[in-house]
């Protein structure tokens, strides 16, 4: 699960797009060309070849430290960190380094902050799409509990639609033009725009058919702890590779009595076994309530 290629966009505040693109370079050693274009973008040209942006993000409430308040700020210090294309096994480290870097020089993530992750879709098929969106609909209510998402950032990150849910079973499209036209039913936007209504969900597939081939995974908070990140890295990789790897997967939401232990134990179906993945599944389950060890009574 840890062979697919991926990409990771964090938003934050706490410095200015020009200091993070410093940041960021002077980690790298690479060096900084600056567009003038909507977005402000900071391209960081690292010394493999690969481009690191800086961008602006109108959705972040912009804010900065001072003394021990956080204030409001303007909006240059509304930052996104968009990665080149990344392999787990190669760059996780350095990413992890480089948001500790951003942290010690004051970056901080809010309550409008998330972090999104793109999976490489080119090994996808209409089987594995339609795999992704019934296994995210069946753990909906259990991702979203772990995952704490903030209540600014909801509207961002919708649950996955029902009514698409129904469609995908009832329709059982066979070709990408079928089953795209079950995504985009209901929409009456034109479907090549960018900021297109249906992306806003945990899964997105507007990413995968409109050119970009990449699925997306909205339904993180922003966060400069580390491990956290790396956990959500982990956790998209293992959702990508069981997508890909069932012959079918269902829509049904379990019964669930004891959230800790559920997650536990499906993490563990998906991948996270052993002790490199300890920290992932202590992070993934912080946060639920129960027991991870005992699904209906608690150890002696």
């Amino acid at each position: 699960m840890l062979n697919h290629k991926f990409g990771i966009e964090i938003e934050f505040t706490g410095i200015t797009r020009n200091q993070a693109a410093k940041i960021i370079n002077d980690f790298l050693g690479g060096r900084i060309k600056k567009t003038n274009d909507h977005y402000d973008t900071h391209k960081v040209f690292a010394p493999d070849g690969r481009v690191w942006k800086v961008i602006s993000d109108a959705s972040i409430q912009t804010q900065k430290k001072s003394g021990k308040a956080t204030v409001n700020a303007d909006k240059s210090y509304s930052v996104e960190l968009v990665s080149p294309i990344l392999k787990y096994k190669e760059d996780v480290e350095t990413l992890q380094e480089l948001i500790r870097k951003l942290r010690k020089s004051g970056a901080f993530a809010n309550e409008s902050c998330g972090i999104h992750i793109h999976l490489d879709g080119e090994p996808h098929s209409v089987r594995s799409l339609k795999n992704f969106i019934n296994i995210i609909a069946s753990k909906n209510d259990l991702f979203y509990e772990a995952l704490q998402i903030k209540p600014d950032r909801i509207r961002y990150c919708k649950k996955m639609d029902e009514t698409l849910v129904k469609n995908i079973s009832r329709k059982n499209p066979k070709t990408m033009k079928e089953i795209a036209d079950v995504w985009y039913e209901g929409y009456y936007q034109n479907r090549d725009i960018h900021y297109h209504d249906s992306r806003y969900h945990f899964l997105n597939l507007h990413s995968f058919f409109t050119g970009n081939k990449t699925i997306e995974l909205r339904g993180f908070n922003s966060e400069f702890h580390a491990g956290k990140v790396r956990s959500y890295i982990v956790l998209a990789l293992a959702l990508n590779h069981q997508a890909l790897t069932q012959k079918c997967a269902s829509s049904k939401k379990p019964q669930i009595d004891n959230p800790k232990f559920a997650m536990r134990t499906y993490l563990n179906r998906i991948g996270f076994i052993g002790e490199e993945f300890k920290n992932c599944r202590e992070h993934l389950c912080e946060t639920l309530s129960g027991n991870s060890a005992w699904r209906f009574r608690i150890a002696a």
